[in-house]
């Protein structure tokens, strides 16, 4: 039952529930329940020999919908119930559609978990919620097609938790490749370069990453143009995709090393977001380039001082080979300007610790060579949640990566770690076009629920981009 902020609980009562005015008060009195977004107060109503279990939420606008369905979810997802309704009889008819919406999207995002591997899981930990009903009145029909993009969009963020979720023993280049391709059912084009392919188009960076690795590295390029060739030119959107990352020859310490699964949560946000946009159809054309490889410490892998040639033609001199991001990401972000001469790219990574530290784990860092990039970027971080925080960058930070031996380094001093990462991958993109880099380290994953996420993947940068696109490229 939703509860406006300063509203009556007596006024929102269903006709069903008239009778249990007072404990309903009672209850929020108890609970000091004010109707502030997602809150909740529980009670339980008398029906005959039974009672009801009723959920009062906090919900004012459409904008915390959201809130409200993950808050109802969190808080009934395990509870032995398997049906829950949520009614809108409250709320005027033409506010309902979009209320309905949310509350849907948010219930979905809240509910998805990775519980595959898990054969002995307690009853009581094992999900029973199966069915959220909202009664909408004489604004089904409506509602029901605006839940249609969103429902589309929470399918990209659950099909970017998957891969995140999943262990690096399987999920690795090749499989997230086999993966991807269930796309071309939504109409997605896929493409895939293997390491011939990339060693023939000049990518040692990115094959310097990958060759102490028994697992073969992918080029993962997938296109959705709903414009029909009116827009010919494509935005890019690249990701880091580290299946996992042991740091190479420069190793990880031992504590926290499992966590490298997710070190291709820039990869799984590109192509969650390509799912969702074939989902809805968006109206845009766009490209996603995931480059795809795993960082590990073979007899074959490259050494701290080795120099390699990258796609571009500039030598880049290994410092660290755990600084294994940008090597993948400047030849993925080459080779897409010289096959589609996009005049934008957005690339995703989960880059640096020093991001971490920074801006802890509610930000992901955004750097940019075109403000009004990166004004759009963090408008539709602020509407989806997903947050942005814009980082300096300048020719003082870049002049760090110089080489003596080569035309860069690949890591600069220990201090602005992530900044002079943004700045080596700058030297790879042509003037002219329009760039950011997104450093998502610490948003990517996290170790307790939030309002849209259980413990683990999130999906963060799904719903950004996705409205990126909605806001920039269809608006």
């Amino acid at each position: 039952m939703p509860v406006a902020s300063g509203d009556g609980i007596e006024a929102r009562l269903p006709a069903g529930l008239a009778g249990a005015a007072a404990v309903a008060k009672a209850a929020a009195t108890a609970a000091r329940f004010e109707g502030k977004a997602g809150s909740l107060v529980e009670f339980h109503s008398p029906e005959g020999d039974a009672v009801r279990r009723v959920l009062i939420v906090g919900l004012s606008t459409a904008k915390d919908g959201e809130s409200a369905g993950s808050a109802i979810t969190a808080r009934l997802l395990t509870s032995g119930e398997t049906r829950v309704v949520v009614d809108l009889g409250g709320f005027a008819s033409a506010d309902r559609p979009a209320i309905a919406a949310a509350i849907a999207e948010g219930a979905t995002l809240r509910s998805w978990r990775h519980d595959i591997y898990r054969t002995k899981l307690p009853a009581k930990q094992r999900p029973s919620l199966e069915k959220i009903v909202i009664v909408a009145g004489d604004a089904v029909a409506a509602s029901e097609e605006a839940w249609a993009p969103r429902a589309a969009v929470a399918e990209g963020v659950a099909f970017t938790r998957t891969l995140v979720a999943e262990p690096a023993n399987i999920l690795y280049p090749e499989t997230f490749v086999e993966r991807a391709k269930a796309l071309a059912d939504l109409g997605v084009e896929i493409e895939v370069l293997g390491e011939a392919e990339m060693r023939a188009a000049g990518m040692g960076s990115l094959l310097g990453v990958s060759q102490g690795s028994e697992r073969e590295a992918k080029l993962l390029v997938m296109r959705w143009d709903g414009t029909n060739g009116a827009v010919t030119t494509p935005t890019a959107f690249v990701g880091k995709g580290v299946t996992f990352d042991t740091g190479g020859i420069s190793l990880k310490p031992p504590a926290g090393m499992e966590d490298m699964k997710w070190d291709m949560g820039g990869a799984g946000a590109v192509t969650g977001l390509m799912k969702a946009l074939a989902g809805r159809k968006a109206k845009a054309h766009v490209v996603g380039i995931c480059g795809l490889v795993e960082n590990m410490p073979d007899g074959k892998a490259q050494r701290p001082g080795d120099v390699v040639t990258s796609m571009s033609g500039q030598t880049i001199e290994v410092i660290n080979t755990d600084a294994e991001g940008r090597l993948v990401l400047c030849d993925a972000i080459t080779w897409v300007q010289q096959r589609f001469n996009p005049k934008t790219i957005v690339d995703l990574a989960t880059l640096t610790g020093a991001m971490i530290i920074s801006l802890g784990h509610e930000y992901g860092g955004i750097f940019a060579n075109d403000d009004t990039l990166a004004e759009g970027l963090a408008a539709a971080g602020k509407a989806t949640g997903e947050k942005l925080w814009r980082m300096p960058m300048g020719d003082a930070y870049d002049k760090l990566i110089d080489s003596p031996i080569a035309d860069m380094k690949n890591v600069g001093p220990r201090e602005g770690g992530s900044i002079t990462a943004a700045q080596f991958i700058a030297r790879f993109v042509n003037e002219g076009v329009a760039w950011a880099h997104l450093d998502i380290a610490g948003m990517v994953w996290s170790s307790k629920p939030g309002t849209l996420h259980e413990k683990g993947a999130t999906g963060y940068g799904v719903r950004l981009l996705d409205r990126f696109v909605s806001d920039t490229l269809e608006g």
